[in-house]
C-alpha cells in the first residue's frame, strides 16, 4: 500500500484527491493539511512514501517545503500537483528534488501513475510539461552554457520565506513571530533581499512574488 500525504492549501481540492484515491486499491491518503510548516511536521511525523503537494501556499510554499524536505525526510518523494505548466515552475521543482510534476486538469489516471512510479522511485511529468522540459535542457546542451542562478535562486531558504510573508502583507514583527527570529534579524533579511533583488519596496516585492508564482494575485 502506498501511503500518501495531501498538501494544497484548498481544502475542496483535498477532498476531491482524497476521494478519487480512495478507489485506486493500492494508494492510501494518511494526512492532509494546507499549510507548508505543517506539512513538513506532518511528513517528519507520519513518513508518508508520497506527497502530493500544491506549490502556491500560504507561509512556506510548496517548492521550499520540498527544499527543507529533501534534507529532513529524504525517503519521502514529492510529486508536485499544479496549476502552473509554465517551464520555470517545472525546473524549480526538479531543481529541488520533485519526483513528479502533475498539472491540475490532468486525468486521475495521470496522477495515480505519478504516485506509482514515484513510489517505485521513479520520476513523472506529466506528457503537457515534459516537451517544455526536454526542450530547454537541449537548449542548454546545445549553447554548451549551464544557467546561471537568478537573483532569487540566491536567496537562502530563510530569505524566501521572510519574502514570501513580506508579499503576503505580515509586519516585521508578526514575521519574527512566526519564523522564532528576532525583529532585527528579519529586517536584515529584508534588507539583503532587496538588495539582492533590487527591489527597495514592498509593493515591489509583491509583485515580484507574483510574478515567481510565490503568492497568487488575491492573495
Amino acid at each position: 500500500m502506498i501511503r500518501v500525504l495531501i498538501v494544497d492549501d484548498h481544502s475542496l481540492m483535498r477532498a476531491g484527491i482524497r476521494a478519487i484515491l480512495q478507489n485506486s486499491g493500492d494508494i492510501r491518503v494518511v494526512g492532509e493539511t494546507g499549510e507548508g510548516h505543517n506539512a513538513l511536521k506532518m511528513m517528519k511525523e507520519l513518513q508518508p512514501d508520497v506527497v502530493l503537494m500544491d506549490i502556491s501556499m500560504p507561509g512556506l510554499n510548496g517548492l521550499e517545503v520540498a527544499a527543507r524536505a529533501r534534507k529532513e525526510v529524504p525517503r519521502t518523494r514529492i510529486v508536485f500537483l499544479s496549476m502552473h505548466g509554465g517551464e520555470e515552475y517545472v525546473l524549480r521543482a526538479l531543481e529541488v528534488g520533485a519526483a513528479g510534476y502533475v498539472l491540475k486538469d490532468a486525468e486521475t489516471s495521470e496522477l495515480e501513475l505519478a504516485i506509482r512510479s514515484a513510489a517505485k522511485g521513479e520520476a513523472f511529468l506529466s506528457p503537457a510539461v515534459s516537451a517544455k522540459v526536454i526542450g530547454s535542457f537541449v537548449s542548454q546542451l546545445s549553447s554548451g552554457a549551464k544557467a546561471k542562478p537568478g537573483p532569487y535562486e540566491q536567496l537562502t531558504g530563510r530569505q524566501r520565506e521572510v519574502l514570501q510573508l513580506l508579499a503576503e502583507g505580515y509586519t516585521a514583527k508578526e514575521i519574527a513571530e512566526k519564523t522564532k527570529l528576532s525583529v532585527n534579524t528579519v529586517e536584515t533579511h529584508r534588507t539583503n533581499i532587496m538588495n539582492r533583488l533590487n527591489i527597495h519596496d514592498v509593493t515591489g516585492l509583491v509583485r515580484y512574488a507574483i510574478s515567481k508564482g510565490i503568492i497568487q494575485p488575491d492573495g
